[in-house]
């Protein structure tokens, strides 16, 4: 059931809060460049991306681990696969899905269809959400396929009545983590969308409400990072839990705690106006893309672009403003200047799904 927004529904942030925060945007937008960034401007950021880093071989295609070359793994490669989709889904080109193309086939390529040696539940989740993302897009059937036999496989060894439910975030049943509960819970209704399963909806209700119940504080919108076996309760939070719980809530018109998590992210964890300064090496590089992608969805499907707009395109004009002038590549810290030498494409991915997502100028 949908939930009206209602001031009586929410707590609101002090009202100081609010005001300091919204003058710090206004700051950075004095800042960023005088003009709103354009959709030639994204097309150029993801122009360089790839000049950077997309290689071929036959019909297998890869995305470079950075500069100097190597391939990125299993799960950064699958949120490239939905960098590619993002852009897509704002320009309509085709190349895009060319591309999309040949990046699949390198995945199988390299990890096969089916991906249950990877012990790490949420990267297959990441893949089930870019394969079925494909799907709705183009209508090819081994998308679909993939999406549904790996989502199956993972669900029946992951999911577990412990700690009353969810999904262990690896194989070792450690923890259970937002990581793997959020992902799961869209790749389980876009499986619903796609397959007309009602047996995928009712997995998405019951994996959001039980992250709903033991990782969001709906005091404040925060989403907690994840329980231990033993029940505590690690309390740190990271701007793609938000997004991905964000999403969930959105899917299953949850809208309240959504807007909630929504607002956490905008006032609490981007503080002074942008989005958390991860570093460029490691998982957290790539976390505010994932955030943004489905931010900007919810906010598009809610009618609410004007309570995320301004903060959003300040992110994105700062991340341009501070590209590397001699290739365009914009790093994950996008706070500061890009550094000259090696960059990982892991790290650059973030502010180019923010630049595809956000809305541009023509």
């Amino acid at each position: 059931m949908i939930l009206f927004l209602t001031n009586s529904l929410l707590r609101p942030l002090n009202a100081w809060h609010r005001w300091g925060h919204w003058l710090m945007i206004a700051g950075l937008l004095n800042a960023a460049p005088s003009h709103a960034l354009t959709a030639a401007e994204a097309d150029a950021s993801f122009a360089s991306y790839n000049a950077a880093f997309y290689f071929t071989n036959g019909s297998n295609g890869f995305y470079r681990a950075t500069t100097e070359g190597g391939k990125t793994w299993f799960w950064e490669r699958a949120e490239q696969m939905e960098m590619i989709l993002d852009t897509y889904e704002r320009t309509t080109n085709v190349v895009c899905l060319t591309m999309f193309k040949n990046i699949f086939n390198g995945f199988v390529a390299d990890h096969g269809e089916q991906w249950m040696r990877n012990e790490f539940n949420d990267d297959i989740m990441w893949m089930v959400i870019a394969c079925a993302r494909a799907h709705q897009i183009t209508g090819d059937v081994k998308y679909r396929a993939a999406a549904k036999i790996n989502f199956d496989l993972c669900y029946e060894r992951a999911w577990s009545t412990n700690l009353g439910g969810g999904l262990w975030w690896k194989i070792s049943n450690q923890s259970k983590n937002a990581c793997v509960n959020g992902p799961a819970a869209i790749a389980a209704h876009l499986l619903y969308q796609i397959c007309g399963d009602t047996n995928y909806l009712a997995k998405a209700e019951n994996i959001f409400h039980w992250e709903r119940e033991h990782l969001f504080n709906p005091n404040n919108g925060q989403v907690y990072d994840h329980i231990t076996a033993a029940g505590q309760v690690a309390e740190r939070s990271f701007s793609y839990n938000q997004g991905t719980f964000i999403s969930a809530a959105n899917f299953l018109g949850h809208t309240n705690d959504a807007l909630l998590a929504a607002d956490y992210t905008m006032h609490e964890l981007s503080r002074g106006g942008l989005m958390p300064s991860y570093g460029d090496v490691g998982d957290a590089a790539g976390f505010n893309g994932i955030c943004a992608r489905w931010l900007v969805r919810f906010a598009k499907e809610r009618g609410l672009k004007e309570r995320y707009q301004p903060w959003l395109r300040a992110n994105a004009d700062v991340a341009w403003k501070h590209r590397r002038i001699s290739d365009d590549l914009m790093w994950s810290r996008w706070q500061q200047p890009t550094p000259e030498g090696l960059l990982h494409s892991w790290s650059c991915s973030s502010a180019i799904v923010l630049l595809q997502v956000t809305p541009l100028s023509n």
